[in-house]
């Protein structure tokens, strides 16, 4: 599948009903969803016949685009069970369903009280798994301080070669130290401008254009 094939066939796919401004629910566009699953099946081959895990995984853009470019399975992760509804309604609309698995879970440090209590944190270890490549779009950090490293740290420990993520371009460096701690080096893959549209009552402009990088985060050999 070609790249504009791929973006026009995530077009049509639904975003959030209602966005939670908590969980920094912002859609990843069909433009960015293509471009970094495209990237990471074809320079890097990371997706074709490989497990993939989608951590926050939102209304699921990433994880049909990863099973469009061929991953034999993808595990698909998120907090809030309005965002998995539309999710599988998603799924369901390309036919995937046997492909991808949703959990319900919340991304948290690992041994963290959780936030609700009929949500469990997800805990690596109790997976007894892990994924050849982990893709997400994590929350920035601009409303709970650091989930971005929560979400990279978690993402680290589930990922056999590599990490996909987008992160704000402002916060290059300290990201890239931080994944070296986690055991993985990190290359910024591309800069891109994240056209964040007014989805919530407190946005004051139409759109915003954020600049974040899509980074590629490599398992280090020990």
């Amino acid at each position: 599948m070609k790249l504009k094939e791929l973006e026009a066939e995530l077009q049509p796919l639904k975003g959030f009903a209602e966005p939670k401004r908590e969980l920094e629910q912002y859609v990843t566009s069909a433009h960015l969803a293509s471009r970094m699953i495209f990237t990471a099946a074809t320079q890097f081959d990371d997706i074709d016949e490989k497990s993939v895990l989608d951590l926050g995984c939102g209304c699921a853009i990433l994880s049909i685009a990863s099973v469009m470019m061929g991953a034999d399975s993808v595990q698909s992760v998120d907090v809030d069970p309005e965002a998995l509804e539309i999710a599988r309604e998603n799924v369901a609309s390309v036919e995937m369903e046997e492909h991808i698995d949703f959990v319900h879970a919340e991304i948290a440090p690992v041994g963290s009280t959780p936030s609700n209590e009929d949500i469990p944190v997800l805990d690596p270890k109790a997976l007894r798994r892990t994924f050849d490549t982990v893709v997400m779009n994590p929350p920035f950090g601009s409303w709970t301080k650091g989930i971005d490293m929560v979400f990279l740290e978690v993402a680290c420990q589930l990922a056999e070669t590599a990490v996909y993520s987008l992160n704000k371009t402002s916060t290059r460096d300290f990201i890239e130290r931080k994944a070296k701690s986690f055991g993985f080096q990190g290359t910024v893959i591309a800069q891109m401008r994240y056209d964040l549209p007014k989805t919530m009552a407190f946005h004051k402009q139409k759109s915003v254009d954020i600049e974040v990088d899509m980074w590629r985060f490599e398992k280090v050999a020990k």
